[in-house]
């Protein structure tokens, strides 16, 4: 046993952080060890949102997800599961999802559309290839240091902050997709 959990194999639990903001703006911060077959009820149902097969499956294609998806790209990965469901639902539950605080969703490309990705409570940021739009997450933070100078010099409580980083990936410069 490890931290008064049983040992487990990750596929059949899952570890879920969350925090939110309550209406007394009190910073509410927990976690829920489900198992994997319970179908994020128990996260869902503390968040006040019913547990649906839509909220279930969108749930589930953005936790095996390596990187943030588009709505479209979740909408088309449902289908490639048989879910039927349409692009509306998915923008809909995406909202819900978002507003909630289980997903986090971004515009991190000039393209316009936004990309959600399960809310881990991790800390994290990201490289885009401006060319193929590929994102790879990094977990080194350059900001740790600065957010407690401007803590000390501008009594300025940091809550958090995104950071991106635009260039190339390995494979469009092997590719000769571009040109520097």
């Amino acid at each position: 046993m490890h931290c008064g959990f049983p040992e487990i194999r990750k596929q059949e639990y899952l570890l879920v952080l969350y925090s939110f903001i309550n209406s007394s703006n009190n910073l509410i911060k927990g976690m829920i060890l489900l198992q994997a077959n319970n179908n994020y009820r128990e996260v869902l149902s503390k968040e006040g949102v019913k547990s649906t097969k839509h909220r279930n499956a969108v749930l589930e294609i953005l936790e095996s997800a390596d990187i943030p998806l588009t709505a479209e790209d979740v909408f088309l990965k449902l289908k490639e599961k048989n879910v039927s469901i349409w692009l509306s639902t998915v923008y809909r539950t995406l909202e819900t999802l978002t507003s909630k605080g289980l997903i986090i969703k971004s515009s991190i490309l000039d393209d316009g559309r936004a990309r959600y990705e399960l809310n881990h409570n991790e800390h994290k940021h990201h490289v885009v290839c401006i060319c193929c739009h590929k994102m790879i997450s990094i977990d080194e933070c350059p900001f740790g240091e600065y957010e407690k100078v401007l803590q000390k010099e501008l009594d300025f409580d940091v809550t958090g902050h995104r950071f991106e980083i635009y260039g190339y990936c390995r494979d469009c410069k092997l590719t000769n997709r571009i040109s520097l």
